[in-house]
């Protein structure tokens, strides 16, 4: 109910009716001998009381949840829910190449794909929201554990009368002044930012555009990862 401030979002998120939400809640006012949250009109917000309990509250929920999450493994660690997040530039060309194989090798495994930014998934690892997430850079935070999976080329989609058309390769400095980049928030972006040798997005750089195959043909190059060409 904190997060969502409505009733109706908030007993969508746990799987009950409104009433039933409604009654529960009561019935925690009751038994705490406090209000939990104030309510008026089509929204509701936490009582100062509710915002000292909302530490201890998820911090019973994460140990519930560890609680099944044990007992789960304990029956068979490759079965039940496995939340999965994976960036937007990964998800569509990633997802369809393993997820038959994955269903055929571990049948009672049930994966729940969440496609994100790389921060928003971060921030889900950290609340207990996801149990992995797929991701292009490696996160250096001792609080989340990483392991890399494979590497992938960068790949330069050119218009066939451009200069660099007909090389078999091109440099990343050939690329510095004319590329195209995704909005703000995707890795993919500090990435080809990265690879030109370009800190932020310099003058003229066209961005905000997330890869469309009308894109390229509005601008001179396009960089994408390899796995996005199967």
């Amino acid at each position: 109910m904190a997060e969502h401030a409505h009733f109706g979002r908030a007993a969508k998120a746990c799987g009950v009716s409104q009433p039933t939400l409604s009654v529960q809640l009561r019935k925690l006012e009751e038994q705490l001998g406090i209000a939990l949250f104030e309510r008026g009109g089509k929204t509701v917000s936490p009582t100062d009381a509710c915002k000292r309990l909302l530490g201890h509250a998820r911090a019973v929920v994460v140990a519930a949840e560890a609680i099944l999450a044990v007992a789960r493994d304990l029956r068979d660690p490759l079965s039940g829910r496995f939340r999965l997040g994976i960036i937007p530039t990964l998800a569509p060309y990633l997802l369809p190449l393993v997820f038959t194989s994955l269903r055929d090798a571990l049948p009672v495994l049930e994966i729940k794909p969440w496609e994100d930014q790389t921060d928003a998934l971060l921030g889900r690892l950290r609340a207990h929201e996801l149990d992995a997430a797929l991701l292009a850079t490696e996160v250096d935070s001792p609080d989340l554990a990483s392991r890399k999976l494979f590497d992938e080329p960068f790949l330069a989609a050119l218009p066939p009368d451009y200069p660099l058309a007909r090389r078999a390769t091109v440099a990343e400095t050939d690329l510095a002044r004319d590329i195209l980049l995704l909005s703000d928030g995707h890795c993919l972006r500090d990435q080809a930012l990265a690879a030109c040798g370009q800190g932020e997005a310099p003058t003229g750089l066209r961005g905000g555009v997330r890869c469309a195959p009308r894109a390229c043909r509005r601008c001179s190059t396009w960089s994408l990862p390899d796995t996005a060409r199967r």
